[in-house]
């Protein structure tokens, strides 16, 4: 199980340092959530920032678009350094021309659907991704319960994944995970977990971390 803590959940006012902090406590990415205010009732932080906080680690920064029009910024997020950029299946732009964008930077590209989107949606576009997230909350807060009736469509799109033999696909999860239900995600298939108060909250994110790896072997 990797592990992608979501820095939606750390101190801001010392972000750069929070994320040396999960780098060092064993964290696999370092999800960060961009929130435009409109297609989520939140807002967090663009392309400038992570820019200037990519310097704090080597890890793949997780990059999961909650706005409007994700292919109008998928060049300055390239610019800013993500590795990995996820947008949603209900945004506004088109799926594929998104995907198109975002592997022409040759940045692995991903899909999130949102609890009330069916897993179906994403099946005609499974081999031209790097991972699927499935929201396991309503997208735009951190600190939510983990709705495990959201698993289902993990193990539908595993199901396809292997019939489709793209047994390299990552499937995340991203709501409510900590040790008391990481188990149960991965037995459904899941290979990343995005973890925030779990592990922000933490009083040692290192062992925070190590604990939910464990509970998935």
């Amino acid at each position: 199980m990797l592990i992608a803590p979501s820095l939606l959940s750390c101190d801001f006012s010392r972000f750069g340092e929070e994320i040396s902090r999960m780098d060092k406590a064993g964290a696999d990415f370092m999800h960060l959530d961009v929130m435009d205010g409109h297609f989520v009732p939140n807002i967090t932080f663009g392309a400038p920032v992570i820019k200037w906080v990519r310097k704090y680690t080597d890890k793949p920064f997780d990059v999961h678009l909650m706005i409007s029009d994700p292919l109008k910024y998928i060049d300055d997020f390239a610019d800013a350094g993500a590795d990995i950029i996820t947008f949603h299946v209900e945004a506004d732009s088109d799926i594929q021309a998104t995907i198109d964008k975002i592997k022409s930077h040759n940045i692995k590209a991903g899909l999130v659907i949102k609890p009330n989107t069916p897993a179906d949606v994403v099946f005609p576009y499974l081999d031209q991704l790097y991972m699927v997230l499935v929201m396991t909350v309503e997208p735009g807060f951190g600190g939510q319960s983990f709705m495990a009736d959201m698993l289902p469509k993990v193990q539908a799109i595993r199901k396809e994944a292997d019939r489709l033999g793209l047994c390299d696909l990552l499937i995340q999860v991203d709501g409510g995970i900590g040790e008391q239900n990481i188990n149960q995600a991965f037995k459904a298939g899941v290979d990343v977990c995005v973890a925030g108060t779990s592990v922000f909250k933490a009083e040692d994110a290192a062992v925070a971390i190590k604990n939910m790896k464990d509970k998935c072997i």
